[in-house]
């Protein structure tokens, strides 16, 4: 099995601060990943680093490689992340359709121009990934005609039309009410199905779907567990990471938790 991600040794400095501090951390292929800590713990910087977005602080012995590379051409490299954060759903102005949401996925930019080529292929691609995600009864709908779950599932959408290798969710319950929420995870499970792997930015264990084998904790900028769901995701280990004793409850491969 491939590594996809491979770090050793690597910092993330700002204002001569470590906000990532010494990082050794392998994630192969066939992993679907769960990255937890509080906020502030190194989390989003993670997801920067390895999308290429921030460029770490290299040691020595520092190693950073991405599907067994140090060096990518940028634009090869982001096409074989998606990526869904919270901030991109800020992005795309009110007026533009589920539709050209995402077909500018093609692009990599905030809707469609002028310039843009669209090809017959594309809209085919478009439309076969809006069926993916169950929202085709609202494509031609504007943005601010549709709820905030709903316009999550057309930029997950629009972060699968290259088909990437792995889907980046950062924080993807975020804003999103009960019903929503239950929508994503199905979703979520219906992305691994076909084959794409998952790397989950969460602080919140409902969102853990069953096919998340994988979990790496961060906490003030280092790894602070790392390991497979049985070793790591462990009422113990979440009350040490975020300071406050909890218990996991588990049904069907999802979890709750209640404080004790």
């Amino acid at each position: 099995m491939t590594d996809f991600v491979y770090l050793k040794h690597i910092s993330v400095l700002r204002d001569d601060k470590k906000i990532l501090d010494d990082i050794t951390l392998s994630i192969k292929t066939s992993e679907n990943v769960a990255i937890i800590g509080p906020n502030g713990s190194g989390k989003s910087t993670f997801i920067k680093l390895i999308t290429r977005s921030i460029y770490p602080s290299y040691a020595k012995n520092g190693v950073c490689e991405l599907f067994g590379c140090d060096v990518w051409n940028i634009a090869d490299l982001r096409n074989m992340f998606g990526i869904v954060t919270n901030e991109l759903q800020y992005n795309f102005h009110c007026e533009i359709t589920g539709f050209d949401v995402v077909l500018s996925g093609f692009f990599s930019s905030i809707g469609i121009g002028k310039n843009h080529a669209v090809t017959k292929g594309m809209i085919k691609k478009t439309e076969e990934t809006i069926d993916l995600m169950e929202v085709s009864y609202l494509k031609d709908k504007k943005l601010e005609a549709i709820s905030s779950g709903e316009a999550r599932r057309f930029l997950i959408a629009r972060a699968l039309v290259n088909d990437p290798k792995v889907l980046i969710l950062d924080e993807p319950s975020n804003s999103l009410d009960i019903a929503s929420s239950l929508n994503l995870h199905k979703i979520m499970r219906k992305i691994v199905a076909t084959g794409a792997n998952i790397i989950l930015v969460t602080h919140l264990v409902s969102d853990i779907i069953p096919e998340i084998n994988r979990f790496v904790f961060f906490k003030n900028g280092k790894i602070f567990a790392n390991g497979s769901r049985k070793n790591v995701f462990t009422s113990e280990k979440l009350s040490s990471l975020f300071g406050v004793n909890v218990k996991i409850s588990e049904n069907s491969g999802f979890c709750s938790i209640m404080t004790i």
